[in-house]
């Protein structure tokens, strides 16, 4: 068989064409054909090394920009060589003195470069050789080139003067294609406004060179100007200076000098405008982060949608609070234009040199690449939540997390997401806060454990506790101070404050290092696992790898220690809990930067000392009630096992209960999720799924004829949870409010209103309601102001807050700022006060000046926004996010304890201070507390008010207001009513104002009456003087109520509760007093770590049992 012939052009490109299997009646070699992509030709060769190829033309355009140099040298060195002719003739203009060597050197030079400037001439002719021909650099080739080769074979031109000088123009152009092949042959693209400084730096330098070259051959004629003097001539005239000394005498050096001007004063401002453009351009977008900075610093990357003034000082001022961030660079890259008030913060040194704004996308590898981001620490995506579709916004922050990751494997991410069901495409983030996971479960504790909100929120922000010590009122001062507390960890065998109860229990190691050192130990990790326990309960022995997490107003590092010795001997023989007001201390200075905190603290008492012990009811007027000391070791017959999964509320029911109950709950997993990513959680559950027509609760069905809440006869009080749809984040609602560990006695029904008219509220009960929680609605988080995104759901609680003043209403807003609106009172003293209070700790530079304000205080109302803290506070503390969630039931590790509360009743006030407490609770059950929410009387005087109004320049008639008061005291002698001693807003509404109006004309203009008609109109007149507007409120709900068929009883018991103000007081010192009604936050064990091996199991089947059964999905 002939052997296959396959020709290949050496140095070529080709691409093989699919060859065909010869068929079997083809007898004939088929030959393989070959299509190149690039002609095969000699021109085309040429071509590719000349011009397409970025390398080889590199090559070729430096060695052109290094022959123009040359020439130009040796230009400058014929002119230092020549001696200056003497006379002012002409023909000086046209000859000069030129060196045999000098000019072999120069027609080497012009061969060389006319022959190149032909032959890229005719790679590049397109079939237009006029438009070769007419290039300015083309000719200007040709008249430096043409004359030395001319004078080859004419001997006698070799003195022809040739404009040699002209030629920096032609290296000018090849340094702009040297630098354009330079960028792609790196694969790299620099910057425009680099490009143009190059321009513009080279025309500069090349007008000046060539001014200084003609005016010095032109001068030869004249005064025999030398190299140096042109130069002066040059800069003088060029800087529009113009000294005069030295001054061009013929006429054509003048015509030249001209010339040059007009073509500087055309030529010149072209590039001024093109870099200004540039630059205003590169203002615009930031330019670029440094690479070598990069290199040499750290920075992190802040990618979001939209920057607003609020989003960027809350992470600036809480990423810089941490002192090791202090030299970190932080890079914005956002899509949009900076705005003039972020521009203008930005403006201020101590920003200007720590934060660069790029405006860009995440999506593309080029601005990513200008921020760096495969050199940074960490880069932060944030969601842009006054979107009214939240979950496209989810979409854009998930392709942002892919594009960085992309881009920038090793890059840690911190994402925070919307949605919870949008969570599970960004599992691969190192940190993720989803919103709506957090909103709901803050909500649904702030049902069970008042104020959660408030408190995770203080936490997871950096105080240093001065907020409110300039304050006369107390209670703020402590709130304040107690602000300042975060979680920190530390290595137990590195402490000092937990390293001496290593191979201790856990709640023995808590207690002590409180009453110590007055700080709050909450949780533990094992080295060898990434799980964190929150209490794990006194069975768990500390271990001295074991990392140790606490409460306390400064880390341990920043902690100076100073024992007081004469303190400790004067109270040696003092017992340690009887003492009238206050405990033996020692006093531990906190430093924070220049702050000083003097933490209480108690010393350990001897082992020989008396022995406390539990309450005796026998002997309860004999002698003292005492609390049991808390044990190194736990020992199991004396520990009182949680009574959570003890199923007291199941087996210890009464008959009466059981039969007036029919409710059959087991405990187990919820057998299904609605979204992706949901955490299972232990929970109560219905043996059987409920049909669906029997959620309606405003229908009957052929299950129940049940119309309104109150037929249903519910034992517990409600929780009304009002919002626009049931979307998946109720998930995180629910379970929290029927977790294993609550009793079934104390199980509250949840109503969901997805409208919120005043016959739907009645319906469902809001009048013996416990809780109203209103969600934010999405519908209106898009306005025109950003602020007016929470307007509605402000108007909509006021509303609430106005109808039924007792009820205790939780919401959720968009802005922190507008929080100050909520239970608004336009002439309340205490309010005026509260405000005046927020504005100077605003001044002081404080981060958290709404503290404050009483509904945020008290639990009533929190900002989403206020977590973002929470995603930056994870760059320094990546534990925070899981001790959140776990605090507030998001996830559930086994092992690991809850949050709960108590409430400290009259029989509790023997324990007395806040230190016996603790001694009390890990005694006893092994609970840890770590704050108390705390109620008080809210108490103004009639002179602050008065001093108040007058210093916030607002008109309030205080004669007035103590005359509405003691109208209204004798108004509300039939209603049970308690009102505030600020409510003088509505004593004159407008429509009582218009009717007392239209009483008086009617009393004038009508005709006379009888005595006993004139009587009956005097005394309606005054009974309407003095009906207030909550009595017209509370007539119109009523009239409502009858009219829908509902009962009034209940109505009425309704108080307003604004004489009074909650606060929370996180890990208060030990000194501190009890007081009646105060609700501890505690941190209990998890019941299940008591329990038997088979008991859960058994639980869980009966879960399993009940999952296998309904296979239908869930619904909310």
């Amino acid at each position: 068989m002939a052997e296959r012939r396959q020709i290949v052009p050496c140095g070529s490109t080709f691409v093989p064409f699919p060859r065909l299997q010869p068929s079997i009646s083809d007898s004939r070699e088929r030959v393989q054909v070959e299509f190149y992509m690039n002609e095969n030709t000699f021109k085309e060769r040429l071509k590719l090394f000349f011009i397409k190829n970025q390398r080889s033309s590199l090559r070729i355009r430096l060695f052109n920009f290094s022959l123009k140099l040359l020439s130009c040298f040796l230009y400058i060195i014929r002119v230092l060589l020549e001696n200056p002719s003497q006379g002012n003739e002409w023909s000086h203009i046209f000859w000069v003195n030129r060196s045999l060597p000098l000019w072999g050197l120069q027609v080497s030079v012009a061969l060389i470069s006319l022959f190149e400037t032909i032959l890229l001439g005719y790679l590049s002719y397109k079939g237009n050789i006029w438009e070769q021909i007419l290039r300015i650099p083309f000719i200007l080739e040709v008249i430096n080139a043409v004359p030395f080769i001319i004078s080859i074979f004419w001997p006698s031109l070799r003195n022809l003067f040739v404009p040699v000088f002209l030629n920096c123009w032609l290296a000018k152009h090849a340094l702009e294609n040297m630098i354009n092949d330079l960028h792609r042959a790196i694969q790299r693209t620099q910057s425009a406004m680099f490009n143009q400084v190059l321009i513009l730096i080279s025309t500069l330098l090349c007008l000046i060179f060539t001014c200084i070259c003609g005016i010095q051959h032109l001068e030869r004629i004249g005064k025999k100007l030398n190299l140096f003097d042109s130069l002066y001539f040059c800069i003088v005239t060029f800087s529009t200076v113009g000294f005069g000394d030295v001054t061009p005498e013929t006429w054509s050096s003048k015509l030249f000098v001209v010339a040059m001007i007009c073509v500087a004063l055309v030529v010149l401002p072209i590039q001024f405008e093109q870099l200004a453009y540039l630059w205003m351009e590169r203002q615009k977008s930031g330019g670029n982060y440094s690479r070598h900075r990069a290199q040499t610093e750290k920075h992190v990357v802040l990618c979001v949608s939209s920057l607003k003034i609020d989003l960027l000082m809350d992470f600036l001022n809480e990423f810089y609070a941490h002192p090791r961030l202090q030299d970190y660079y932080v890079v914005i890259l956002c899509p949009t234009e900076m705005d003039v008030q972020v521009r203008r913060v930005l403006q201020i040194p101590m920003w200007s040199q720590r934060v660069i704004y790029l405006q860009g996308s995440a999506l593309k590898d080029q601005d990513l690449l200008r921020a760096k981001m495969d050199d940074a620490e960490a880069c932060f995506i944030l969601s842009s939540r006054c979107e009214v579709d939240r979950t496209s916004s989810d979409h854009q922050t998930i392709l942002r997390a892919w594009a960085v990751k992309d881009f920038a494997p090793n890059c840690p991410l911190y994402v925070q997401i919307l949605k919870p069901e949008n969570k599970f495409h960004i599992k691969f983030a190192d940190h993720v806060v989803c919103e709506e996971e957090f909103k709901y479960a803050m909500l649904a504790l702030n049902c069970i454990c008042p104020a959660t909100s408030t408190l995770i929120t203080l936490l997871v922000h950096t105080s240093r506790g001065q907020e409110g010590q300039q304050s006369p009122e107390q209670w703020q001062k402590m709130y304040g101070r107690c602000s300042g507390n975060e979680v920190y960890h530390i290595v137990l065998e590195e402490s000092t404050f937990f390293a001496e109860y290593e191979g201790k229990s856990f709640t023995y190691a808590s207690f002590h290092a409180h009453k110590k050192f007055g700080v709050c130990l909450i949780g533990i990790r094992r080295e060898d696992n990434k799980n964190i326990l929150l209490n794990p309960g006194p069975r768990y022995i500390m271990s001295a790898t074991d990392i140790c997490f606490y409460i306390n107003i400064t880390k341990e590092e920043n902690s100076a220690f100073k024992n007081h010795d004469h303190q400790k001997k004067s109270n040696v023989s003092r017992s340690f809990y009887h003492g009238p007001s206050r405990l033996p201390v020692h006093s531990i200075i906190a430093s924070m930067g220049t702050v000083a905190i003097d933490l209480q603290d108690t010393s350990c008492r001897s082992a020989s000392g008396p022995t406390l012990s539990l309450p005796s009811e026998g002997n309860k007027e004999v002698r003292r009630p005492s609390i049991a000391p808390v044990l190194e070791v736990a020992d199991t017959s004396s520990l009182q096992t949680c009574d959570l999964l003890s199923d007291q509320s199941e087996d210890e029911t009464t008959p009466d209960e059981e039969m007036s109950s029919n409710v059959e709950y087991a405990k187990g997993y919820p057998p299904y999720s609605p979204y992706i990513g949901s955490s299972p959680t232990f929970c109560h559950l219905l043996h059987e799924k409920v049909p669906f027509c029997c959620l309606r609760l405003d229908k009957s069905c052929q299950h129940n004829y049940y119309e309104d809440a109150k037929a249903y006869g519910f034992k517990n009080k409600l929780i009304i949870v009002a919002a626009e749809t049931a979307g998946n984040g109720l998930y995180n609602f629910i379970v929290p409010l029927r977790a294993y560990y609550r009793p079934k006695k104390e199980l509250n029904p949840v109503i969901l209103l997805l409208d919120n008219p005043l016959d739907d509220l009645l319906r469902c009960g809001v009048t013996f309601a416990a809780n109203m929680v209103v969600v934010d609605k999405e519908s209106t988080m898009s306005a025109e102001e950003d602020y007016m995104a929470d307007a509605k759901t402000i108007v909509n609680v006021q509303t609430l807050f106005r109808l039924f003043s007792s009820l205790s209403i939780i919401t959720e807003l968009t802005h922190p700022a507008n929080m100050r609106f909520m239970q608004f009172r336009a002439k309340d003293c205490y309010s005026l006060a509260l405000s005046k209070l927020e504005k100077k700790e605003r001044e002081r530079g404080s981060n958290l000046a709404f503290m404050f304000r009483l509904p945020f205080a008290a639990g009533r109302v929190f900002s989403i926004s206020m977590l973002d803290t929470l995603l930056y506070q994870s760059f320094v503390k990546d534990y925070m996010i899981s001790i959140t969630r776990l605090l507030l039931g998001l996830d559930t590790t086994p092992g690991s304890g809850f949050l709960c509360s108590m409430k400290i009743t009259e029989d509790d006030l023997w324990i007395r201070t806040y230190a016996r407490l603790y001694q009390k609770l890990c005694s006893s059950t092994g609970d840890v507390p770590i704050g108390i929410y705390r109620t008080e009387s809210q108490k103004l005087t009639t002179s602050e008010c008065r001093e108040i109004a007058s210093q916030s320049q607002i008109s309030i008639s205080v004669e007035e207001w103590e005359d509405t008061k003691d109208a209204k005291e004798q108004g509300h002698h039939r209603s049970n009513h308690r009102n505030s001693t600020s409510s003088d807003q509505s004593d004159h509404p407008l429509l009582r104002r218009k009717s007392m109006q239209w009483a008086r004309r009617l009393s004038r203009k009508g005709p006379k009456h009888s005595g006993k008609t004139a009587e009956k109109i005097t005394q309606q007149r005054l009974n309407l003087y003095r009906r207030s507007e909550r009595q017209e409120l509370a007539e119109l709900v009523k009239n409502r109520m009858k009219h829908l068929g509902l009962s009034t009883v209940g109505y009425d018991e309704m108080n307003d509760h604004q004489s009074t103000l909650s606060y929370i007081l996180i890990n208060p010192s030990p000194d501190t007093r009890l007081e009646l009604n105060d609700v501890v936050y505690l941190i209990r064990p998890d019941p299940l770590a008591y329990l038997p091996n088979g008991e859960p199991s058994r639980k869980n089947s009966i879960c399993n049992t009940t999952g296998q059964d309904s296979r239908e999905e869930t619904q909310l």
